[in-house]
């Protein structure tokens, strides 16, 4: 993805910095910046994996019951004293297993994902409360967790473990998205599914995949949820589900389909997090978080409405630069 996709919301955010630096004291200080960073983790690992099922011209709006879901599931076979090399495989696991089914669903019975994303969302976040009757799993204490914890909360000389793993989780989507045959095969899909249909490509596979990296997204924010509360709440976080998709779109990620980039939604991450953190600094209300988080994702995507040509003209040289590198290569790997 260009940068002229996200370069709005670039400059805003450095707008942002500087107001913020020059009115509070705090919020150039390192330990701030690292907690701006540890504290939007959850919000960029179901970005990353987000970004993928917008590209696919869809929408996961279960993604933060799945996350409950999957940390309810790293509760209980912490709490049945199970190893943490198996408790991270069964969590991570059930993450992809919850998008497989939205992906299932979504290919075989033919039904919009809105639809199928909106029951599971449902679903899911009833089992996140069946599982245990409601009640949050304290984990802390538990043979393995220390392992978890150590990981979400240390550092590796001044940066913490949580900024090293989302940094490598964003070259490993970048490089998926850019570098692969999948990758070329999603954009494709997104941006128009009948003809990828006709040009060779398993459309139903590209999106059954495209969920369950989805739902293996759930899962590895489950481990970051969890870590850093120490326990494994069994109701889903209201206001996530609104985070997650805005900076997706904030970060250039057109909804429609077939353009975006997870570099763009780092950005609109980072973005969402100094305005929180900023909010917070100036002593603002958690009330208002939402209504100034919401008129944000209205405005930036009215911003690119207003301007169709121009965004549209960047993803289509991006296509076209990578059908040049690699010709036909989506198809010959991605057939029926």
């Amino acid at each position: 993805m260009t940068p002229g996709r996200y370069a709005g919301v670039l400059v805003a955010l450095v707008l942002l910095c500087v107001y913020l630096s020059i009115t509070q004291d705090v919020f150039l200080t390192w330990d701030n910046l690292m907690n701006i960073a540890k504290s939007n983790s959850v919000v960029f690992v179901l970005a990353i994996g987000a970004t993928f099922v917008v590209i696919s011209a869809g929408i996961d709006l279960s993604t933060a019951s799945a996350t409950a879901a999957a940390g309810m599931i790293l509760g209980l076979t912490l709490e049945a004293g199970w190893s943490i090399v198996p408790v991270l495989a069964a969590t991570v696991l059930f993450g992809i297993l919850l998008g497989l089914v939205n992906g299932i669903v979504i290919t075989k019975l033919r039904i919009s994902f809105l639809v199928v994303t909106l029951g599971t969302l449902s679903i899911y976040q009833s089992f996140a409360l069946v599982v245990n009757e409601g009640q949050t799993i304290s984990v802390f204490g538990r043979p393995g967790f220390s392992i978890l914890s150590d990981f979400v909360n240390d550092d590796i000389g001044p940066f913490p473990i949580l900024l090293v793993f989302d940094l490598v989780l964003l070259l490993v989507a970048g490089g998926v998205l850019r570098y692969t045959a999948y990758g070329r095969a999603l954009f494709a899909v997104g941006s128009n599914r009948e003809a990828a249909r006709l040009n060779g490509i398993a459309v139903g596979r590209i999106i059954l995949i495209t969920y369950g990296i989805g739902g293996l997204a759930a899962g590895l924010a489950s481990l970051v949820q969890v870590g850093r509360l120490a326990g494994a709440s069994a109701q889903a976080d209201p206001s996530l589900l609104l985070t997650v998709v805005a900076a997706v779109l904030i970060g250039g990620t057109a909804y429609t389909g077939g353009e975006g980039g997870v570099l763009g939604t780092l950005v609109g991450v980072l973005f969402l997090g100094v305005v929180q953190n900023g909010l917070t600094l100036s002593d603002v209300s958690s009330f208002w978080h939402g209504t100034i988080s919401g008129v944000i994702l209205i405005a930036a995507v009215g911003v690119r409405l207003a301007h169709p040509s121009q965004s549209r003209g960047h993803g289509e040289a991006v296509r076209d630069s990578r059908s040049r590198d690699d010709p036909g290569g989506a198809r010959r790997l991605w057939r029926r």
